[in-house]
């Protein structure tokens, strides 16, 4: 027993020293990124200018773990309007060089400016592209006297127990490729819309876009007179693609009078209302449902849907005219996922 407590007690203490030491390197990389931030300067203004006004794209490059982080910026920066491709460096000088355009910015990442294919890309590159931007920790490096710009990360220690592994370097490297990304976004005034066009599949962007993007419209939506009995609207109501469950009623002159839903029909059912199915569908219909005009966004939608918990929602025209129809199902993903569960109770 108590070599058992002795051994638990021991388990207890290494874990601890464990997250004291997680810790210790997450503060490392912060701390690393207060003197990065302190460091930029002028340089960091004309890498600014220069790819703001860049007529090509950015052409992003390095080696290791500096690829990756290429990688990452480049995404950013295509995602927030400026144009950038990743160029593979030891792939470059066996031919992918050819596709660096005279009118391209390079931005070259390494942080000791010496690597062995950065060195030996560099010449070509400056040849083919129409500056290099240096992103380093050596300012006296061949790629700092190579490039146009530098921007200069100055010395970091890695957070790496060996000093070796890139980790504080890659963490400022990023740190600073987001930097430029919005900072160029501001400057093209780019937009939550400009946003939602880049990222039409994820739910972020679907949360972005105009409600016409996802709303059941055209045969899948199921339209009739408010005057018509329940028989006659159910007689002439076919559904057609998504299924919906349902039914938005019109005036005589186009516009909502409100909807009739798969629950309100069994609820006649359960009720024996059988009298009712002869008598206008108007009588029994939801009158001035919640809607939302066209060309509101989905987020705008799914705020209305979650907040009166509701599993249908027409789309009006500004003349009042439902247009579309959003259902429950084709939002439920766009929900935070710990509201999805009583959200989904819903439909």
């Amino acid at each position: 027993m108590y070599l058992t407590l002795k051994v638990h007690e021991a388990t207890i203490g290494a874990e601890m020293d464990q997250l004291e030491y997680a810790r210790t390197i997450i503060r490392t990389e912060a701390e690393a990124l207060q003197r990065v931030a302190s460091r930029l300067d002028q340089s960091f203004l004309e890498a600014v200018d220069l790819i703001h006004h860049c007529r090509g794209r950015i052409v992003v490059t390095g080696t290791g773990k500096s690829a990756d982080v290429g990688q990452k910026i480049a995404g950013t920066l295509n995602s927030t309007g400026t144009r950038a491709y990743v160029l593979d460096s030891t792939r470059a000088v066996h031919g992918d060089l050819g596709m660096v355009h005279p009118d391209d910015v390079a931005l070259v990442l390494s942080y000791s400016g010496e690597s062995e294919e950065i060195v030996r890309l560099l010449p070509p590159l400056k040849r083919l592209a129409h500056k290099v931007i240096a992103l380093t920790g050596a300012p006296q490096s061949t790629l700092a006297r190579m490039s146009d710009v530098v921007l200069y990360l100055g010395p970091l220690e890695e957070a790496c127990p060996l000093g070796l592994a890139p980790s504080t370097s890659t963490t400022a490297m990023i740190a600073v490729g987001d930097a430029l990304a919005f900072v160029l976004s501001r400057l093209r005034r780019f937009s939550r819309e400009d946003f939602a066009q880049f990222h039409p599949a994820g739910s972020l962007g679907r949360k972005l876009l105009a409600v016409e993007a996802i709303m059941r419209q055209g045969n899948e939506l199921r339209l009739a007179p408010a005057k018509e009995s329940v028989r006659e609207v159910f007689t002439r109501v076919r559904q057609i693609g998504r299924r919906s469950g349902a039914i938005l009623l019109t005036h005589d002159d186009g516009t909502l009078a409100g909807i009739f839903t798969d629950s309100d029909l069994a609820r006649l059912f359960e009720q024996r209302r059988d009298d009712a199915f002869d008598r206008p569908i108007a009588e029994v219909m939801t009158q001035n449902p919640i809607t939302i005009e066209q060309g509101r966004r989905v987020e705008e939608a799914v705020t209305v849907m979650k907040q009166r918990k509701i599993s249908e929602l027409p789309v009006l025209d500004a003349s009042g005219r439902p247009v579309g129809l959003l259902d429950i199902t084709d939002v439920i993903g766009l929900f935070p996922v710990e509201e999805e569960s009583a959200i989904s109770q819903v439909a």
